[in-house]
Parts: structure tokens; C-alpha cells; sequence
């Protein structure tokens, strides 16, 4: 009887040694889990615009092989990453470091048109002008002709420039407008813009967005 017993209670004392580590076990897989879904999801990295494919549709393309152009005609809408290119025709061209170079045309009726946001802002550029220049090595954007360009927050317009040339470097957060040159026919272009003023936290109170007027008395002689 007792060397039948002694063995029944050594196999009853392994057993529950065996059923405390599995309840452990699972015990740490519980608490893992609940800190793993406690924990904080992290952050998706932002590809910069520079790094997005570039996807294009027009209603015609031709591709220039000597040239390693392609040409995008009609109603050509090419976005990147935010970047929303439009215009009557394009011509995109990559280097041999997948930098790519664009000429956006206006057409009879629209104006060329560039929009990107600012990385990390809820705030956007947008130009619009007879010709466009994209760099996307150098985060370059030149307009040329009747240039306009504008900062939104949101979708309320809070600065506007204009003139005949404007460049913008989307890597330093940088422009500059310059004006038409004088002839002999005509006067020099002035450059023109509207500025809102931030909104302050005092007040609590986020202005309109200001409309631009053209001065009455920029070409008058003193």
C-alpha cells in the first residue's frame, strides 16, 4: 500500500508542477499581448514626394526614345506622391539618377496647374501659369507667364503672389516672383501680393482669407 502510494503522490506533485508552468506561460502570454496592444502603433515613415512613382494619363502619349521623353497630350493629369500636375501637354523626362524633369503646357482655355502639400502641414501650394518647370531632383518649381501662386491652409487661400516669373523650392520652403521686363511698348510688370496674418491664440479668431486688389497707384509718376 505505501509503495504504491509514495509514486501516486510523486506523479500528482509533477503533474501540478506541469500545470503552474503552463499557467505561467500562459500568464506572460497575456500580459505580452495586453502590452503589445496597450503599445502604440508606430509611426508609418513619410516617402518624400521626390521618391513616389509618378503616374500620368492624357489623351495621348509618344515616347521619344533618343530623347527618353515621353509626351503627354490632352487633358494630361500626372500625380506624385501629393504633387497634381495638369495641363494641355508634358513632357517628362528621367536621368540616369531617377530624377524627373517636366515642362507642363497651358492649352486654349486653362493655364498650366501645379499643386503639392507642405510635408507634415495641413498646407498646400498651388501655381498656376502658361508654362511650368518640375525638378524633382532640385524640389524646383518655376512658372512662367501671368504666374500665380498660392498658399492654402486647409482649403482657404492664405497668401497669393503674382508676376511673370515665380520660382519655388520645395525643399527650403522658399519663392521668388519677379515682375515683367519693360520695352519699348509697354511698362514694367509689378509684382503683386496678399498676405493674411497668422492666427493668433489670444485672440482665437482665424481671419479670411484677404482679397487681392490691384493698387490704383503703383504706375502713377510722383
Amino acid at each position: 500500500m505505501i509503495a504504491s502510494f509514495v509514486p501516486w503522490i510523486c506523479m500528482t506533485f509533477v503533474s501540478f508542477l506541469s500545470s503552474m508552468r503552463r499557467w505561467a506561460g500562459l500568464s506572460l502570454l497575456c500580459v505580452t499581448l495586453g502590452a503589445q496592444a496597450q503599445a502604440p502603433a508606430a509611426p508609418v515613415p513619410v516617402v518624400p514626394d521626390r521618391d513616389q512613382p509618378m503616374n500620368a494619363e492624357a489623351d495621348e502619349l509618344r515616347y521619344d526614345d533618343a530623347r527618353k521623353t515621353n509626351v503627354f497630350t490632352g487633358n494630361v493629369v500626372i500625380t506624385k506622391g501629393t504633387i497634381v500636375i495638369r495641363g494641355h501637354r508634358v513632357e517628362v523626362r528621367q536621368d540616369a539618377a531617377g530624377n524627373q524633369f517636366g515642362v507642363i503646357e497651358s492649352g486654349p482655355k486653362h493655364t498650366a496647374f501645379f499643386r503639392q502639400q507642405r510635408q507634415g502641414l495641413n498646407e498646400w501650394i498651388e501655381g498656376e501659369a502658361v508654362r511650368i518647370n518640375y525638378d524633382s531632383g532640385a524640389g524646383t518649381v518655376v512658372l512662367t507667364g501671368q504666374a500665380v501662386m498660392r498658399r492654402l491652409r486647409g482649403n482657404q487661400v492664405s497668401d497669393e503672389s503674382r508676376g511673370e516669373v515665380i520660382t519655388y523650392n520645395s525643399n527650403t520652403d522658399e519663392y521668388k516672383v519677379k515682375g515683367a521686363a519693360a520695352n519699348a511698348k509697354t511698362p514694367p510688370g509689378r509684382v503683386r501680393l496678399m498676405l493674411t496674418p497668422e492666427p493668433t491664440q489670444e485672440s482665437g479668431v482665424v481671419s479670411g482669407p484677404a482679397t487681392l486688389t490691384p493698387s490704383t497707384q503703383l504706375n502713377k509718376q510722383p
